[in-house]
């Protein structure tokens, strides 16, 4: 006969989904902390975004500055801005992912973006 009628020990299952809260919080404060840069037209446009994705900086290199081409320096601003938070959905998947699988493989659950 299993000890306790099989049941699982509660304590200790609350104590594990404490300790991976708290793990997934000290995540989270980490990627808000960190900063990820992602750029555009061979470096004349900088982006960097927090782990979190949030902007941070952008620089734009004067040679980008063309006054009678405003919209390639847009497009520019853009792609930087995309490749910027492309490199924090990869930041955020190095640093949840393993803590979304021990919490059942990260599908549906809120506040993860994956």
């Amino acid at each position: 006969m299993i000890p306790g009628g099989g049941q699982p020990n509660m304590q200790q299952l609350l104590q594990q989904a404490q300790k991976m809260q708290q793990d997934l919080a000290a995540a989270q404060e980490q990627l808000a902390q960190a900063e990820v840069e992602g750029q555009a037209g061979g470096g004349l446009v900088k982006a960097t975004v927090t782990g979190s994705g949030e902007l941070r900086a952008l620089v734009i290199d004067p040679k980008a500055v063309d006054p009678e081409d405003t919209e390639t320096l847009a497009d520019l601003v853009v792609a930087a801005v995309q490749a910027a938070n492309e490199n924090a959905q990869a930041l955020q998947q190095q640093k949840l992912g393993p803590l979304a699988q021990g919490l059942g493989g990260g599908n549906g659950i809120p506040g993860l973006p994956f």
